[in-house]
């Protein structure tokens, strides 16, 4: 008698796993920082029937600790067990939920979020669980202002512009020196010979 109870109780178990089951929309997303992203489970439902006993823990699993990302008890969310990492960036969609989906969505993604997503759920209908991965990418840097194909590259044009206005700067040096030199030169010559000119003017 006592083996045929549990044997039953088994069949049972496996019935309602067989039957009760809980899929992700999307087994893999990609997003950047900053950015917010809408994580999607469903699961069996029976239409028009309440749920005694809901129950839904969705957390992230990293190697280093797991975070609980959104949690319901008895149909009544619970916003007090969420991870610290997630306070005040997770919205659930409360509408979808009778419908059998879990939409979340989580808004200015951090690089640590990345990881294993893992949503359990027990209803009358059974227990199970689906699983999805996200990867967020870091923002890119955009403090350094983009160079244009104008702007002078560094020992290019603006380079050259330099040299040609130094070697103007001294071939204008280099005339007037030039210039200061012819008149010496002219002075000297005109000291030496005016005395003989005037002497043959006074003959």
């Amino acid at each position: 008698m006592i083996c045929r109870i549990l044997l039953l109780i088994i069949f049972n178990s496996c019935l309602c796993a067989a039957t009760f089951v809980v899929n992700v929309t999307q087994s893999s997303y990609q997003a950047e920082e900053n950015h917010s992203i809408t994580l999607e489970w469903t699961f069996t439902t029976t239409p028009d029937r309440p749920w005694r006993d809901l129950f839904i823990y969705c957390s992230l699993l990293t190697p280093r600790k797991e975070s609980v990302l959104y949690q319901v008890r008895d149909g009544v969310e619970v916003s007090e067990s969420q991870d610290e990492q997630f306070s005040g960036r997770v919205q659930s969609d409360k509408d979808v939920l009778r419908e059998g989906r879990i939409r979340l969505h989580v808004s200015r993604l951090r690089t640590e979020d990345s990881g294993l997503y893992l949503c359990d759920v027990k209803t009358d209908d059974g227990f199970n669980s689906g699983r999805c991965r996200l990867s967020v990418s870091a923002a890119a840097d955009v403090s350094q202002p983009q160079r244009t194909a104008l702007d002078p590259e560094p020992g290019g044009s603006g380079r050259t512009g330099l040299y040609v206005a130094m070697g103007l700067a001294a071939a204008a040096a280099a005339a007037v020196a030039a210039a200061l030199m012819v008149k010496l030169l002219f002075s000297s010559w005109f000291r030496t010979y005016q005395p003989k000119s005037t002497f043959i003017l006074e003959l």
